[in-house]
Order: structure tokens, then C-alpha cells, then sequence
């Protein structure tokens, strides 16, 4: 199993969730809610409006999203739903944990809960230069009050 932090369309609540718990895709547990350590931008970009983490670390903000747990197969999914690596490169980064599920839980699952967790995330190196001068959020809701409507690959 593996840690991946999702940041934007695949959270619950989000339109593209619904590949997260699509069991034909492997098995994700969600964890728990976390953010980034490191700041970094976020921006909703392209014709699409999709959300993008841009790598460039230490500028933007700290970024919120969810915690999950996930087997070979999903992780496989993912990164082939993400484009990766040529749209999203997949990288490891310290996630530090905003709320872990199972308060109890296990002496991983306390641990985590008093600091921070190393997760993948997919992000990108691979952008159009402007991008950089979009504005930077530090959550996604596709309903947003940013206004820009998420596009939904069915309807590309």
C-alpha cells in the first residue's frame, strides 16, 4: 500500500471521486485530511479549468486535501487518469496531518495524527510559463467561489 494526497477533482465531494471508490480500479482508504508542508501554487488552469499543484516549491500556499491509502492497482489507475508523467509527474512530499481518521487507531495512525506523513502527490513541471501569474488557492472545491467551472472528461 501506498500514500497518495489528492488535491482536487478526486477529494469527496468532488466530480472525478468517483474513480476513488470505484473498486474496479483497486482500493483506496481514505486516511485522513492534511497539507502541505512545503508551500506551493495551486492554480485552475487551461480550458478545462482543472486544478493543477505547479512544483515549484516554497511559493503559493500551504495546499489542503485528503489523506489516502491505496493499493498497486489503484496507484496504477492514478497514474494513468493523471496523465503521468507527461501532464503530472508523481513525486513524494511531506504531508502534515490536519485530522486523522480513527482517532484511536493504530501507533502509525498517532504518530501521523502529531505530525506529518510522507504521501505522493501529483503535481506538475510541465506547464505554459503564464500559468505561474494565475491565482493561487490553497484548497480546490469545484464549485468554488473562484467561478471557474471544472469541465468534466466526458463532456470534452
Amino acid at each position: 500500500m501506498a500514500r497518495v494526497f489528492v488535491y482536487g477533482t478526486l477529494k469527496r465531494g468532488q466530480p472525478n471521486y468517483k474513480y476513488m471508490i470505484d473498486t474496479a480500479n483497486g482500493l483506496a482508504k481514505f486516511q485522513g485530511r492534511g497539507r502541505t508542508v512545503e508551500k506551493y501554487p495551486l492554480v485552475i488552469a487551461g480550458k478545462y479549468n482543472i486544478p493543477y499543484m505547479l512544483n515549484i516549491p516554497g511559493t503559493g500556499h500551504q495546499v489542503a486535501g485528503e489523506i489516502y491509502s491505496v493499493d498497486k492497482q489503484m496507484l496504477q489507475f492514478l497514474d494513468e487518469f493523471e496523465g503521468c508523467p507527461e501532464m503530472y509527474q508523481r513525486t513524494l512530499m511531506s504531508i502534515e496531518v490536519v485530522e486523522w481518521e480513527g482517532k484511536g487507531g493504530t501507533g502509525e495512525g498517532r504518530a501521523a495524527a502529531e505530525g506529518s506523513v510522507e504521501c505522493f502527490v501529483y503535481s506538475t513541471t510541465t506547464y505554459p510559463p503564464e500559468w505561474v501569474g494565475l491565482p493561487y488557492h490553497d484548497s480546490y472545491d469545484s464549485s468554488g467561489k473562484h467561478g471557474l467551472s471544472y469541465v468534466l472528461r466526458e463532456s470534452r
